[in-house]
């Protein structure tokens, strides 16, 4: 297993839309280990393939209190979404800035495993926030996009200012 580099945002590589997976094979389940250890080491809740430069639709997530039960997404659907609720949330593409964010409260979310056999999802609280903040990478988007112009400009200036003082 081996740690991966995430991508920092502004970077526009984030900005790439992912590509459906369409063989699961060895080289995917690597990649999903891979992933597992970045998210955990970082730490995190949720990692796409997207923030590691892997533009394929693929996420990893783990919302558990003990980090022991990893969800693994391939090719995830939203398939339905019911009400809305703002939470805080951050990312590991966008360190140190949280920020309240408007989502479904819950969501009903269709993937393949590892394994490749498919699976729905019924979530809500943390795990519905994480499924479709994850899913936004897959499709291009950051949290952070999802707020006010002038709140991305003070964003991107915060974390320009930070690279700077840091190297």
């Amino acid at each position: 297993m081996a740690i991966l580099p995430i991508l920092q945002y502004p970077d526009e590589r984030l900005h790439k839309v992912a590509k459906k997976v369409d063989k699961i094979d060895d080289a995917i389940r690597k990649l999903v280990r891979d992933m597992a250890e970045t998210m955990y080491s970082a730490p995190g809740v949720g990692l796409a393939a997207t923030q590691v430069d892997k533009h394929i639709r693929l996420v990893v997530l783990d919302v558990s209190d003990m980090h022991d039960d990893l969800k693994v997404f391939i090719n995830p659907e939203l398939v339905s979404s019911q009400g809305e609720k703002v939470n805080e949330e951050g990312c590991l593409s966008v360190p140190g800035i949280y920020e309240n964010v408007s989502r479904a409260e819950r969501v009903s979310v269709r993937a393949l495993d590892e394994h490749g056999k498919p699976f729905t999802v019924e979530a809500e609280g943390l795990l519905a926030v994480c499924i479709q903040h994850e899913i936004d990478h897959l499709n291009g988007r950051v949290f952070v996009e999802h707020l006010s112009h002038l709140k991305q400009t003070r964003i991107r200036a915060k974390l320009k200012k930070h690279k700077r003082e840091i190297l």
